[in-house]
């Protein structure tokens, strides 16, 4: 079971990086910080490079944090708010699948931040290290409930009149 969880952390928290550092630095193919800063204009975030970079550490640091196993619930709720954002930003408007710009992407990266944050890392991580032992029901409610807050708080102070090719760019 411990192998299993360092694998899902690592594969998932790893994605969730490379994502963060396309969109900050333009790293493997990205828009970099400037258009990921005109894509959250076009999706009525304001200022948008703030919220670009904002955006990016945060995704960038909860990719980190679910990799290594370091305060998960907290890695969690963040990386659950950050694909909250992007599902209902860009993506839901184009239904499930990926290839037509669906949720499915951030859905199951978003899910699978909550399954860890219920079964907590496992023993070969940095809360394990650190006798950090947040992980169960509490928790896993927890970190859903802090991310949907967090992603709902970010979405309702966004101005809702986004430039049409603002769902062009993919990826949570």
């Amino acid at each position: 079971m411990n192998l299993g969880l360092l694998i899902l952390r690592v594969v998932f928290g790893l994605t969730l990086t490379a994502h963060s550092v396309q969109k900050l630095f333009g790293w493997f193919g990205g828009p970099g910080i400037a258009g990921t800063a005109k894509m959250m204009e076009q999706l009525g975030f304001r200022p948008p490079r703030l919220q670009a970079v904002v955006a990016c550490l945060i995704e960038g640091g909860a990719g980190l944090a679910l990799a290594t196993g370091l305060l998960t619930p907290l890695a969690a709720a963040a990386v659950i708010s950050v694909m909250f954002v992007a599902a209902v930003s860009v993506h839901l408007p184009k239904g499930f699948f990926i290839q037509k710009g669906g949720f499915e992407y951030s859905l199951a990266l978003a899910a699978g931040a909550l399954a860890v944050a219920f079964t907590g890392p496992g023993a070969i991580s940095a809360d394990a290290a650190l006798g950090i032992d947040r992980s169960g029901p509490s928790w896993g409610f927890a970190a859903l409930a802090i991310g949907l807050v967090g992603g709902g708080l970010q979405l309702m102070a966004r101005r809702r009149s986004p430039v049409p090719n603002a769902s062009d760019h993919q990826g949570g």
